[in-house]
């Protein structure tokens, strides 16, 4: 999806509710250290970090990471921003292990592959994002940057489905998944 996403985030306000699945299962996530990938402005970072857990954030957007880091410093949260590309390179991930992984509104397949490793046993991956339905509804079919019908319900290599759902959500069609690393 190229878009410019300095200038979208330069204009945009922040967004302070988390994601459906953060707000949902993020409770059950270990104690431990939680990566954000493509976290934009933060949203489920700072809800985290509010609950304990030390956030790294990893967004394309130099603009954005900087927000993040100006509120991580205004309200002392433990969310640590960091600028990555995650489509060119989505195998350079921190090592981990992390009690949690967040994809929220970001599709990569190549990147869910490498969640499991990058998961302590017992950690969770919380993925959310628009499906194939929300594609049709603004007219992208072919747009890869949709999750397909039941897709998140098979979960990659190493880790299994504790919870799912998709369908009409909040004005759009959404999909969602709770994976765990056993």
């Amino acid at each position: 999806m190229p878009r410019d996403w300095d200038a979208y985030y330069q204009g945009s306000p922040e967004a302070f509710d988390p994601a459906f699945v953060v707000r949902a299962y993020g409770f059950l996530l270990p104690d431990g250290e939680v990566l954000d990938l493509a976290g934009g402005t933060g949203r489920n970072a700072f809800f985290l970090a509010c609950r304990g857990h030390r956030v790294f954030l990893l967004e394309k957007s130099a603009v954005a990471v900087e927000r993040v880091r100006a509120m991580a410093q205004r309200r002392r949260a433990a969310v640590h921003a960091l600028v990555a590309d995650l489509e060119a390179a989505p195998g350079d991930l921190p090592p981990g292990p992390f009690a949690g992984v967040v994809v929220s509104y970001f599709v990569s397949r190549p990147l869910m592959a490498q969640l499991a490793p990058r998961l302590k046993p017992g950690g969770l991956a919380l993925v959310e994002g628009f499906n194939r339905s929300e594609a049709l509804r603004r007219g992208r079919p072919e747009s890869p940057h949709y999750w397909e019908p039941g897709e998140l319900m098979r979960p990659p290599e190493g880790l299994e489905l504790l919870a799912a759902g998709e369908g009409w959500q909040g004005l759009a069609y959404r999909s969602w998944a709770v994976w765990r690393r056993g």
